[in-house]
Formats: structure tokens, C-alpha cells, sequence
């Protein structure tokens, strides 16, 4: 007895292509196929090319479009950091410039030390100035939570509501950045 690991023993039935025949009762419909197939498989084939290559057109195109942006993106990020890479530095340099401040606004007597320490304070400012560094202005403004940090509201009828009336501590701007608000004394009017 044959094992079979219990299988039936059917024969299976093979087809041999290349042997079959067609059948003998469309021959008239397969002729008439054979002489309409070989142009509709080709505009067919034409149309899946054009349609091909379209996507692979707009593929290219939103890559091209993809990478330039990314491109001016990153030529945009690296300025924005040489813009903005010495903002850590001066706000390291705030401190000694507000000390040269309060030391020239103790003594108003003349004399060679003063004129000295005028002069470096003068070359500190002309050099944070072309850094691009500007003070933020305060006095005689209206107060502008962007730019100042109100320390006191001082009542008061003689100047308008809101108003910058002293600037204790100056604040700075890099170009459009602040790195600093002014800290400021502000006027509260009740009668305006």
C-alpha cells in the first residue's frame, strides 16, 4: 500500500498550451479581433505612457519646487543666525554700558577723566551702532508694552495718560529684535 499522507490518489489534470488547439466555431470572431487589436492595445499603451510620463512631470516639478524651497529656507535661517549671532555678546556688554551711564550722569564737573570716559562711552555707542544695536526710545512716549517694562505708574495732571515719564534703565534693539526692554516710570492721569 502506497502512502499518501492522507491525500486522495486523483490525477490531476495538466494543460498543455502548447498543444492545445482553438476551438473551430469562432474562427470568424477571432480574425476580426486580431485585426482590431494591435491598434487599441497601442493607443492604449499611448495613453498610459502620456499618463506616466504627466505624473512623472509633476513628480519633478514638486520636487524642484520642494528643494528650492528648502534651499531659500536654509539661506534664510543661516542669515537670520549672522544676523542674530551677536545678540548674546552685547547683552553681555548692557551691563558695562549702563555703568558708563550712571558714572556720567553723578558728576557733572569737567575735567580730563570725565572727558576720557565720555569719549570711550561715545566709541562704545558709535561701535554697537554700526553692529546694528539702537536704543529703544522712551522718554515722551506713549508706553508700549513691546518696548518697555513699567516699573511705577506715578499719578500725575501734568502730561497725558500712558506717558513715558523717566527711563531708569535704557533698552536696546538689534535691527528689528529687542534684546532689552527700557525700564520706565509711567504717568497714570485719571482726569484724561
Amino acid at each position: 500500500m502506497a502512502r499518501t499522507n492522507g491525500k486522495t490518489e486523483i490525477e490531476e489534470q495538466r494543460l498543455d498550451a502548447e498543444h492545445e488547439l482553438p476551438a473551430a466555431d469562432d474562427t470568424e470572431d477571432r480574425q476580426a479581433e486580431r485585426l482590431e487589436s494591435p491598434a487599441t492595445p497601442r493607443v492604449s499603451e499611448a495613453e498610459k505612457f502620456r499618463a506616466e510620463r504627466d505624473t512623472l512631470l509633476d513628480r519633478l516639478a514638486r520636487m524642484q519646487a520642494e528643494f528650492d524651497n528648502a534651499r531659500k529656507r536654509a539661506a534664510k535661517e543661516q542669515q537670520d543666525f549672522r544676523d542674530y549671532a551677536l545678540a548674546d555678546t552685547v547683552k553681555a556688554l548692557l551691563p558695562a554700558l549702563d555703568s558708563f551711564e550712571r558714572a556720567l550722569g553723578t558728576s557733572h564737573e569737567q575735567s580730563e577723566f570725565r572727558s576720557g570716559v565720555e569719549l570711550i562711552y561715545k566709541q562704545l555707542q558709535d561701535a554697537l551702532a554700526k553692529l546694528g544695536i539702537r536704543p529703544v526710545a522712551s522718554k515722551g512716549e506713549q508706553f508700549d508694552p513691546r518696548y518697555h517694562e513699567a516699573v511705577e505708574m506715578v499719578d500725575t495732571e501734568d502730561v497725558e495718560d500712558h506717558e513715558v515719564l523717566e527711563e531708569l534703565q535704557r533698552g536696546y534693539k538689534l535691527k528689528d529684535r529687542l534684546l532689552r526692554p527700557a525700564m520706565v516710570r509711567v504717568a497714570r492721569n485719571p482726569k484724561r
